[in-house]
């Protein structure tokens, strides 16, 4: 046991729904599993919102929210403040524009969906807070080696870790330049609803 390190291995402290829903972190593996899950949920509103802008005929604006999203959620493996905060924060936005502006032309279940994605986006930024200020010093403390055996281990556990150094400062000026555009773009709309700009 002690030659393959199974002794020291500590599992998580939460289950699989609260530690989506609400998080703790009470361990080293607390805090690299709350990271790989961010990373899937992000990874999974990336996908869903380019298939969706994609189908509604807005290739370029799905390619842009894909990488948008996507290198959130690898931020968000690596624990970054700023990756997860702007992900909640443009997500949580439009789901609000969509809630108060399309509430009469989108699906219900898509609103249902998009509120529900917001409070998993919610709780990845809750999460990557607690993980990117969680230092104590013990044994505990120690995070497990990172895996590289199946296609999802090389994609939450050893890309994230190569490529985010690599991006992080062109992702941060990108997420903020495409949530400055949002923020125009719902100005615009606003004026335009309200009757201040002409059609």
């Amino acid at each position: 046991m002690q030659t393959l390190d199974l002794a020291g291995t500590e599992g998580r402290t939460d289950g699989r729904i609260k530690s989506l829903l609400w998080p703790s972190i009470e361990t080293g593996t607390d805090v690299d599993y709350i990271g790989v899950q961010g990373y899937w949920v992000c990874a999974f509103v990336a996908a869903v919102s380019f298939v969706f802008m994609f189908l509604q005929g807005r290739p370029l604006l799905a390619a842009t929210f894909l990488l948008f999203y996507y290198f959130g959620g690898v931020g968000v493996r690596e624990r970054d403040l700023f990756a997860a905060a702007i992900v909640f924060g443009a997500y949580a936005l439009d789901t609000l524009i969509s809630l108060t502006i399309l509430i009469f032309v989108s699906p219900w279940g898509m609103l249902v969906m998009r509120v529900i994605f917001t409070a998993l986006l919610l709780s990845n930024l809750r999460a990557t807070w607690i993980a990117a200020n969680w230092q104590p010093s013990s044994e505990q403390a120690a995070f497990p080696a990172r895996q590289g055996g199946s296609w999802s281990d090389v994609l939450a556990d050893l890309w994230p870790a190569f490529i985010w150094p690599k991006v992080r400062i062109v992702y941060y000026i990108f997420s903020s330049g495409v949530v400055l555009i949002s923020l125009l773009g719902i100005a615009v709309l606003v004026l335009r609803v309200s009757g201040y700009m002409p059609h």
